[in-house]
C-alpha cells in the first residue's frame, strides 16, 4: 500500500496547470465559489476547524492568522510566498509546475475571508520559468472569470534568503531593500504599504480550495491530529530516490527515507538526517520513528519546516557540512541587527577552526553560547535558526568535533 497521499498533486502532469479550463475540468473552483456563498465569519471558522496550519517556518493556525486582519480596513492584501529561498527545498515550485490554478483558488478564498481585492505573489529571482507560468495562469483564470474581481500581480524577488521572511518579503515588494521590520504591528495589521496583509506560501494557500469543497472535517482527519492534512517533502543527499512525494503529516521519518526513498545507496548506513531546509536540525537514527508533524518535529528538537529532507550516509564529513552551512548564514545575513551580522560571522570563524583542526572544546562551548544569544535577540528567524545546525550536531554527533581536535 502507497503511503502517499496526493491531494494537491491528484492530477500532476494530466493537467495543464496554466489553463484554467483544465482546472476546471477536475473540479476547480468550486471552492471559491462556496466561499463566496458564506460571510466572512463562517469562511473563517471552516478554515479554523480544518486545523490548516502554515506549511512554512511557524505553523501558525491559518484561520487564526487572518482574523487578526481589522476588517473595517479599507485596503487589505493578499501576498503568497514564493521565494522558497531554503537550499533543498522545491515543493512549492513542484506546486505551481503542477497545480497552479489551486494557488489562485486559494489565495481568492483568502481575499473572500478577509475583504480584499488585491493579491501579490513574491518568487524566487531563480524561477523566471514559474513566474511566466503563474502570469500565464492568472491570465487564463481572468478570462475565464474564475478570479471575479480578485487580481494577482507576480513579483520578482533578486535572490536574497532573508526575503523568505514575510516583513523582508513586503520591504522587496515595496521596492526598498529586503530588510525583516521589526514587529509588533504584525503583518495582519501593517503590513503591505502599511495596510493589513496576510502573508502564506504557496502550499498553504492551494490547500484551501480542496479544505472548502470537501469540508473541515475531512481535512482535519488526515495525518496527525495537531497538524492535519498532507505535506510535500523533497528528498535530497545520499537517498536512492532523490525526488518529492505528498503525503499525510503522520507520516514517520524512517518511512520517508526507507519505504519512499528507497534508502540509504551502495549499501552505505544511515548517519544524520536535517529536515527543515539548511536552518534545520540534524536528527540522529534513533529519532528517526518520529512522525513529520510540526509539533513531532519539535518534541526533538527540530522542526519540519518547508519539508526538505537532506540524508547523510555514514560517509560524510558532518563538522565539514556545517561549516559549510555555517558560510551560507554568514553570506545570507542582511546585517541589519548585530546579533546575526556578528554571530553568523563568529559561527563561520568558530566552525572553520574546528573543521580544519585547530580547535578545542572551549570552543564548542563559545558556539553553544553564541547560539543561545542569537536564538533570544536576532530580529528575524535567519538569524534565529542559523546556529540550529551547529548546536543540533553538537548535541547528537559530538564526537565527529572532538575528533578533529
Amino acid at each position: 500500500m502507497s503511503k502517499q497521499r496526493p491531494v494537491l498533486l491528484e492530477y500532476a502532469g494530466k493537467i495543464d496547470p496554466a489553463k484554467a479550463a483544465d482546472y476546471i475540468a477536475v473540479g476547480g473552483y468550486q471552492g471559491l465559489e462556496k466561499a463566496r456563498q458564506m460571510d466572512r465569519k463562517a469562511l473563517l471558522q471552516e478554515v479554523k476547524d480544518s486545523g490548516l496550519r502554515g506549511r512554512g517556518g511557524a505553523g501558525f493556525n491559518a484561520g487564526m492568522k487572518w482574523s487578526f486582519v481589522p476588517q473595517d480596513a479599507r485596503v487589505k492584501y493578499v501576498v503568497c510566498n514564493l521565494d522558497e529561498g531554503e537550499p533543498g527545498t522545491y515543493k512549492d515550485r513542484v506546486i505551481c509546475e503542477n497545480n497552479a490554478q489551486a494557488l489562485l483558488e486559494g489565495m481568492a478564498i483568502c481575499g473572500q475571508a478577509i475583504g480584499s481585492n488585491q493579491g501579490y505573489i513574491y518568487c524566487r529571482g531563480e524561477y523566471p520559468f514559474v513566474v511566466e507560468l503563474l502570469r500565464q495562469a492568472i491570465a487564463s483564470a481572468k478570462e475565464s472569470g474564475a478570479l471575479g474581481d480578485f487580481d494577482i500581480e507576480v513579483r520578482m524577488g533578486a535572490g536574497a534568503y532573508v526575503c523568505g521572511e514575510e516583513t523582508a518579503l513586503i520591504e522587496s515588494i515595496e521596492g526598498h531593500r529586503g530588510e525583516p521590520r521589526f514587529k509588533p504591528p504584525f503583518p495582519g495589521v501593517e503590513g503591505l504599504w502599511k495596510a493589513p496583509t496576510v502573508v502564506n506560501n504557496v502550499e498553504t494557500f492551494a490547500c484551501l480550495p480542496y479544505i472548502l469543497v470537501n469540508g473541515a472535517a475531512w481535512f482535519a482527519g488526515i495525518g496527525a491530529p495537531q497538524y492535519p492534512g498532507t505535506k510535500i517533502v523533497t528528498l535530497t543527499g545520499d537517498v536512492n530516490k532523490r525526488t518529492f512525494f505528498e503525503v499525510p503529516t503522520d507520516i514517520t521519518l524512517r518511512e520517508v527515507i526507507y519505504d519512499l526513498g528507497g534508502g540509504i545507496p551502495g549499501g552505505k548506513k544511515f548517519k544524520a538526517v536535517q529536515v527543515g531546509g539548511t536552518s534545520g536540525a540534524f536528527i540522529p537514527e534513533e529519532n528517526l520513528d518520529t512522525p513529520i508533524d510540526f509539533d513531532s518535529m519539535g518534541a526533538i528538537g527540530a522542526a519540519l519546516g518547508s519539508g526538505a529532507v537532506l540524508v547523510l550516509d555514514e560517509t560524510r564529513d558532518i563538522v565539514d557540512v556545517v561549516a559549510r552551512i555555517s558560510k551560507f548564514f554568514e553570506h545570507e545575513s542582511c546585517g541589519k541587527c548585530n546579533p546575526c551580522r556578528e554571530g553568523t560571522f563568529r559561527c563561520r570563524e568558530l566552525m572553520d577552526k574546528l573543521n580544519s583542526g585547530k580547535g578545542n572544546e572551549a570552543d564548542i562551548d563559545k558556539l553553544l553560547l553564541l547560539a543561545r544569544v542569537m536564538q533570544k535577540a536576532a530580529l528575524c528567524g535567519l538569524g534565529q535558526a542559523a546556529p540550529i545546525p551547529i548546536e543540533s550536531t553538537i548535541k547528537h554527533f559530538r564526537p565527529a568535533y572532538l575528533q578533529k581536535m
